[in-house]
């Protein structure tokens, strides 16, 4: 929900929430009450709202259609957010999650993008990813280049290609909407180094926002002016964000633990013994 008026307006004016499929409702509404409880009327005199709910499909572990998920879970989260480390795996709209039929869930990553040698004078960037992993077979699973996922075939949960993933992506380097959107269509590379191929049921969802500029919006004001990065130096944080939303999915793993759900239903873990064997069987870990 919300992204028609993200697409024409060019701004992300709330939270972002992320849920299973079946309480973007109750999510979506709770958060619309949050927002009016806590601040005024727009410019134009009106309380209005459009907040961002994602979803991806919990059913095989969640209780789905018992419909868990109530407004004050949402208010929770709304009041309780902060900023530090992220708790992962399976947390939050992660909870009931399944990534390459391993344990799937809320997953994070980021990288700082230092400026040149010769710009000492230049700002350096932070990206970051933020992940709810819910997608792949367990055959595709790819961690740094290892088909991971063919050397551990056991207990696999699905028959064909399941579930989905949400991919937000923050940052604080100065960049325009159009600008934003060249970020978020790189999610898909970072995904695809995971093994990922974006099957038919796969409803991949991506979003990128920057915390700059933030007086940009302000009504009051006949014009603006606005910080940028010019395209051509923009490839370092292309490059970043392949990398963190990379890592972020096979962190939401990581992180993880087994998990048995709705009717007996079972999915285990990534081994971290087998998964770092490999590793060091490919010098893939560092000394």
């Amino acid at each position: 929900t919300g992204t028609a008026w993200l697409e024409e307006g060019g701004f992300l004016e709330g939270p972002v929430m992320i849920t299973n499929t079946h309480s973007v409702g109750v999510v979506r509404d709770a958060t619309i009450g949050w927002r009016v409880s806590k601040g005024g009327p727009d410019p134009t005199g009106f309380l209005w709202s459009l907040p961002v709910v994602a979803e991806t499909w919990d059913g095989y572990l969640n209780d789905i259609n018992g419909f868990h998920v109530k407004a004050e879970d949402a208010v929770h989260a709304l009041d309780t957010a902060k900023g530090g480390p992220i708790a992962e795996g399976s947390v939050g709209g992660g909870t009931g999650m399944i990534c390459y039929e391993f344990k799937g869930g809320t997953g994070t990553a980021s990288r700082v993008i230092n400026p040149p040698a010769k710009e000492p004078q230049a700002k350096a960037y932070t990206i970051g990813a933020l992940v709810q992993s819910n997608c792949g077979r367990r055959k595709q699973l790819t961690i740094a280049g290892i088909p991971v996922g063919e050397e551990m075939p056991e207990n696999a949960v699905f028959s064909r290609e399941n579930g989905s993933i949400i991919i937000v992506i923050g940052t604080d380097a100065p960049l325009l909407p159009h600008q934003l959107k060249r970020l978020a269509r790189r999610a898909s590379m970072g995904l695809a180094r995971t093994g990922s191929v974006s099957g038919n049921g796969s409803g991949d969802l991506f979003l990128a926002f920057s915390t700059a500029n933030r007086g940009a919006a302000d009504p009051e004001k006949p014009t603006q002016s606005v910080e940028t990065v010019p395209n051509d130096r923009m490839d370092p944080i292309f490059e970043a964000t392949v990398q963190v939303v990379e890592e972020a999915i096979v962190n939401s793993m990581v992180a993880n633990t087994s998990m048995t759900g709705r009717d007996g239903h079972h999915v285990d873990a990534l081994p971290h013994d087998r998964l770092r064997a490999l590793l060091k069987q490919h010098d893939r870990l560092n000394p």
